[in-house]
C-alpha cells in the first residue's frame, strides 16, 4: 500500500487575508503545483487528487477565500479579481519558484485571471474545465440553487444521504466528504462566484497567458462545447488542448487515471 504524501495543513497572510493550504509531497520533487479548486470544493476534498500529485510534486491545495479554513466574513469581496489575486500573493508569500498553476473550474477562471491580469507568474498553467459563460453567452449549464440548496442543507446537519441525489454517482466516502465540509461555503460567496460565470467573460484573458498552458475539458458536463473550444484556440494559438471524452465536469471524481493521464509530461514529470 503506498503510503500518503500528505505533510500538513497551514495558514498564510497574504493579500491581506487568511489563505489555508494543505500540503502534500513536500521538498524534492519535480516543481512546487499550486491546485485551485471549483465554486463549492474546500481544499480537503481534493485531497485524493493532492495525494497524487505529490507523489512527484510539491503540491498545495487552496481553501479559496470564503471556502473550507480560509478568511470569509460578511464584508468579504467574493469577485474574481479577488480570488486572482489571492492566488497571486499566495504564491509570493510561500516563495514559490517555477511552479505549476492548476485551477478546476472556478479555479481555471482564477488561474487565468491571475496570470492575465494579476501578475501571477507560474512556469504552466492548467485550466481544467473553466466555465466560459459570460455576456452574450449562453448559460452556465448548471443551476444556483443546486449549490444553494445542498449547502443550507449541510448548514443545518444533513448527512451524506441529503447528499446523494446532488451526486448521485458519487462514493459513500466522496458525498461523506463533501457533506462533511459543504457548510464551509459562504453563501454569499458562492452566489457572487455562480453570478460572475454570467457576468464576467474571460475570453480577453486568454491571448494574454503569458506561460505555456493546457487546457483539459470533460467529454460530457457540456461545459465547453467543441465550437467553443475552437474559440479558444483561435484566442490562444499556443495552447495545449485535451479532453477526458468519458468525464463530466467533476473529471477526477469520474474518471481519475483519464484525469491523471490528460497531464502528460506537461508538469515536467507525469502525474
Amino acid at each position: 500500500m503506498t503510503s500518503s504524501t500528505y505533510r500538513y495543513g497551514a495558514n498564510v497572510r497574504a493579500n491581506g487575508i487568511r489563505q489555508h493550504y494543505l500540503r502534500y509531497g513536500g521538498e524534492g520533487k519535480t516543481r512546487p503545483v499550486v491546485i485551485v479548486p471549483g465554486i463549492t470544493s474546500p481544499a480537503v476534498t481534493w485531497g485524493f487528487v493532492a495525494e497524487r500529485f505529490g507523489r512527484n510534486f510539491d503540491t498545495y491545495v487552496l481553501d479559496v477565500r470564503g471556502r473550507g479554513l480560509s478568511e470569509a466574513s460578511d464584508a468579504l469581496e467574493y469577485g474574481l479579481d479577488a480570488m486572482a489575486a489571492d492566488v497571486t500573493a499566495f504564491a509570493a508569500a510561500l516563495g514559490l519558484r517555477d511552479y505549476a498553476l492548476v485551477g478546476h473550474s472556478m479555479g481555471a477562471r482564477i488561474g487565468l485571471r491571475a496570470v492575465s491580469r494579476h501578475g501571477a507568474a507560474p512556469a504552466r498553467l492548467v485550466m481544467v474545465d473553466p466555465p466560459v459563460s459570460g455576456p452574450g453567452r449562453r448559460p452556465y449549464p448548471a443551476q444556483l440553487p443546486w449549490y444553494v440548496d445542498s449547502i443550507r442543507l449541510m448548514r443545518e446537519g444533513a448527512d451524506l444521504e441529503a447528499m446523494r441525489p446532488f451526486c448521485p454517482t458519487w462514493t459513500d466516502e466522496q458525498l461523506r466528504l463533501r457533506a462533511e465540509w459543504l457548510h464551509t461555503c459562504d453563501e454569499r460567496a458562492i452566489v457572487t462566484a455562480f453570478n460572475d460565470f454570467q457576468t464576467d467573460d474571460i475570453h480577453a484573458d486568454f491571448p494574454r497567458i503569458p506561460c505555456p498552458a493546457l487546457l483539459i475539458a470533460a467529454g460530457r458536463g457540456d461545459v465547453i462545447r467543441p465550437e467553443e473550444e475552437a474559440e479558444i484556440r483561435s484566442l490562444q494559438p499556443e495552447l495545449a488542448v485535451t479532453r477526458v471524452e468519458g468525464a463530466g465536469h467533476m473529471i477526477p471524481w469520474d474518471d481519475a487515471e483519464g484525469f491523471y493521464h490528460a497531464f502528460g509530461t506537461f508538469l515536467g514529470t507525469a502525474v
